[in-house]
């Protein structure tokens, strides 16, 4: 069965719960999904924190892979959020259980998680 815009909001909304749940219980309880903010939307999910700083999460739950286009919106996201780090959680097609699912991130904002600074990102940007 192909999905339509309700049944792709369905899935989206799952999702979110899901990675919030897991995040919720295994990290901080605080995590959970965050409210629709419109054009300055600040991720999918809220409350995630590293090393002082937020992390911006964007879920997707779809089949088809769009890294570059997914990994621009979690940036956007960050800014908006003045995060530390923006990372995409992605289904895992054919794994329902939350710790199978993907993650991704650039090296950027895995050096920014590793160091708890964004500052060195924007100097390496001058070069």
């Amino acid at each position: 069965m192909a999905r339509n815009r309700k049944s792709a909001k369905a899935a989206g909304s799952s999702f979110e719960r899901l990675v919030a749940d897991y995040l919720a219980a295994h990290v901080d309880d605080r995590i959970d999904r965050r409210v629709k903010t419109g054009s300055k939307d600040r991720g999918d999910i809220s409350g995630l924190r590293h090393m002082g700083g937020r992390v911006v999460v964007e879920c997707k739950n779809t089949s088809k892979i769009s890294l570059g286009t997914w990994a621009t919106e979690a940036e956007i996201e960050r800014g908006n959020d003045d995060a530390l780090a923006g990372i995409v959680a992605h289904k895992r097609h054919g794994k329902g259980r939350p710790e199978d699912q993907w993650i991704t991130m650039t090296l950027g904002d895995l050096v920014a998680l590793l160091t708890g600074s964004r500052g060195h990102l924007e100097e390496s940007n001058d070069e």
